[in-house]
């Protein structure tokens, strides 16, 4: 069996103390594939000659916790089958895939131009990253559970209510997390927005939104993807001391051993709250884990986690007719605060599954059942990810709890 022209056998590193590929100091420097300037060098990058696939992850010295499948019971052969399958390109154009169960990472494998150092673009999964960040500020007394329901003006003082439209004052947080606001614009209303980079300075975003925005009403309030997540972080600019950025540097990213990554700035001047974050696939493992110990890192809580119970909750249904990496076993889509949530059915059960999910592949997806975090980097739009791990993942896992 041969992959890139080598052996596959040769890359397996299923019982070996073998570090995992790890790219060059100049190609460590491209952050965003999705960024025009800087696509084609990441498109540059060689694929690696042979997968990396380890059912023994080693200490990288990143405090992520290490065991193996073996010693959790799992079926090492069938997942690393299942890897094998993926290396193929038999499922999609994965970069890497990472698993871990009761908080320890059991395997780790990296595929085309995935790397173990190499910051990758997370997309819409940025979401995800910005709804911790207002978990963090809730964890830090800067809001408080109750202020969800409060409208977002109530803490953007310097928005100028004379001109905005009807309804605009009664966008809550809630709202904004959940992607209901009811503000609606035209595409070519966002662009000519967006463009006119002197007029959505600081606050003046929200202005702008909300004076170019059709009337807010009851009936408009319904789930619109990409209409929330500059709201949020306007709120977490002007309720933490200092910026929004140097907040996700110092109290979140930083408190949990995270420096390479790359949060772009938004034509706002904030960071950007709905894409354009890359961050490695360990790291994305890392806020995997804070989420499945319910906010705590390092025996620190972190995250409120009464924030994080409603963040990972299906605030609201959706519908099947979508699901990003969907297929028969997962159903019942839905949407918490930027984190999405569905079904995956498995030996006649359904089993909870939430996610942050970002465009050509991105996933941090858990399954409380399980005690299970998957992680996922790709660049392929069309995948089926949420199915694969319910058809072929949780059969394995499933397996060895029961055993």
């Amino acid at each position: 069996m041969c992959v890139g022209g080598a052996s596959l056998s040769t890359a397996l590193a299923a019982d070996l103390p073998h570090k995992p590929p790890m790219a060059s100091q100049e190609e460590a420097k491209i952050v965003h594939w999705r960024m025009p300037e800087i696509e084609k060098r990441f498109m540059d990058i060689p694929e690696l000659a042979t997968p990396y696939i380890s059912a023994s992850p080693i200490d990288l010295g990143d405090d992520i916790p290490v065991s193996s499948l073996s010693s959790a019971g799992i079926d090492k052969e069938a997942l690393v089958s299942l890897a094998r399958e993926v290396a193929q390109g038999q499922h999609g154009k994965y970069d890497s895939m990472l698993i871990a169960q009761n908080g320890k990472l059991l395997f780790e494998s990296y595929y085309k131009r995935g790397r173990a150092n190499l910051s990758h673009p997370q997309s819409s999964a940025t979401k995800s990253y910005t709804s911790l960040a207002l978990g963090r500020a809730i964890q830090l007394g800067y809001l408080s559970l109750a202020d969800l329901d409060k409208p977002v003006l109530h803490f953007l003082s310097d928005v100028d209510r004379t001109n905005l439209v009807k309804g605009a004052d009664e966008i809550t947080l809630r709202q904004a997390l959940t992607m209901t606001t009811g503000v609606r614009l035209s595409e070519e209303g966002w662009e000519a927005l967006l463009s006119d980079t002197a007029r959505i300075k600081g606050q003046g975003e929200i202005q702008a939104i909300l004076e170019d925005s059709a009337p807010v009403t009851e009936k408009a309030g319904t789930f619109k993807y990409g209409t929330g997540p500059q709201f949020i972080m306007q709120v977490i600019e002007a309720v933490v001391p200092g910026t929004a950025q140097e907040f996700i540097d110092n109290e979140l990213f930083g408190k949990m051993g995270i420096t390479n990554y790359h949060w772009r700035t938004a034509p706002s001047g904030l960071p950007e709250s709905g894409w354009k974050v890359s961050v490695t696939a360990r790291d994305m493992m890392k806020l995997g884990l804070l989420v499945s110990a319910n906010g705590k890192w390092k025996g620190k809580q972190l995250i409120s986690s009464d924030y994080l119970a409603l963040a990972t909750t299906r605030q609201i249904m959706t519908g099947d007719d979508d699901i990003y990496g969907g297929g028969e076993r997962v159903s019942n889509q839905g949407y918490g605060f930027f984190w999405w949530g569905t079904d995956m059915a498995h030996n006649g059960k359904k089993h909870y599954a939430f996610s942050a999910q970002g465009g050509g592949g991105m996933y941090i997806l858990l399954i409380p059942d399980f005690d299970l975090t998957v992680v996922v980097t790709a660049h392929e739009r069309d995948d089926i990810t949420q199915q694969l791990v319910a058809e072929r993942i949780l059969p394995i896992v499933s397996k060895a709890k029961q055993s």
